[in-house]
């Protein structure tokens, strides 16, 4: 059986819990596909010297700020261009904005206010309230790939954040390929994804969570799925 690489983009810290469930969540998600997965932590501050090209899937994790936010976002845009299969999850969905509204918008002061808080331009800015260890109920909007994965037109998950999509830059981000997938109750964007790409969805909860009580995140099985897909 091939081996499907998965680099971790992020800073390990086992005293995270997404990144304990992340281990977990990938070995239920490799149970439920068959597939035999290979996750590969890459620090922030090693990526630029790290061929991205050796890994069949980037997962962009939590965590942030990252030691090194430029290495983030090369990885991201990395993926982006280059259609590798890409999940971004809390930190990760923060910096695919950042990413994005950057190199594909062409905003350069484009920042996310965790780290210049007095940024004119902050993309990412503090939610309203933040969400630690909270559970949510999300709604998937028809017809994306999150509603697709799921097979499902809403779903409860976890957070440990405090920063979201800045609601000012909201209509001109996602009025182009990059589209909103998810929102909360209240209509705040909870997910993207990105037209055109096989597979580049990002979300501001945390799907690895429910791997803590055994359950297969739909999400990460879609996107084993997608690195099979890639791998030929």
């Amino acid at each position: 059986m091939k081996h499907l690489r998965i680099g971790l983009v992020g800073d390990r810290d086992d005293r995270v819990t997404a990144h304990r469930a992340i281990g977990h969540a990938l070995e239920l998600a490799s149970r439920a596909t068959g597939l035999a997965l290979e996750a590969t932590w890459l620090p922030t501050e090693k990526v630029a010297a790290t061929n991205l090209d050796d890994f069949h899937g980037l997962w962009c994790v939590p965590n942030s700020p990252y030691r090194d936010p430029e290495g983030a976002l090369s990885a991201i845009g990395h993926a982006r261009r280059t259609t590798l299969p890409f999940l971004g999850t809390c930190g990760g969905f923060q910096h695919a904005l950042l990413e994005y509204a950057r190199n594909v918008l062409g905003w350069a002061d484009a920042e996310h206010a965790e780290n210049t808080p007095d940024a004119p331009r902050a993309v990412i800015s503090p939610l309203p309230c933040a969400l630690r260890e909270t559970l949510e109920r999300v709604h998937l909007l028809p017809g994306s790939r999150l509603a697709k994965a799921y097979g499902a037109s809403e779903a409860f998950e976890g957070y440990f954040c405090g920063y979201g999509l800045n609601p000012v830059f909201r209509e001109e981000l996602t009025r182009g390929p990059l589209r909103v997938a998810s929102v909360d109750g209240a209509g705040a964007v909870r997910g993207i994804e990105l037209e055109g790409h096989p597979f580049f969805v990002a979300t501001l909860f945390q799907p690895e969570r429910a791997a803590l009580i055994g359950r297969v995140p739909p999400l990460v099985q879609a996107f084993a799925n997608a690195c099979q897909e890639r791998a030929g």
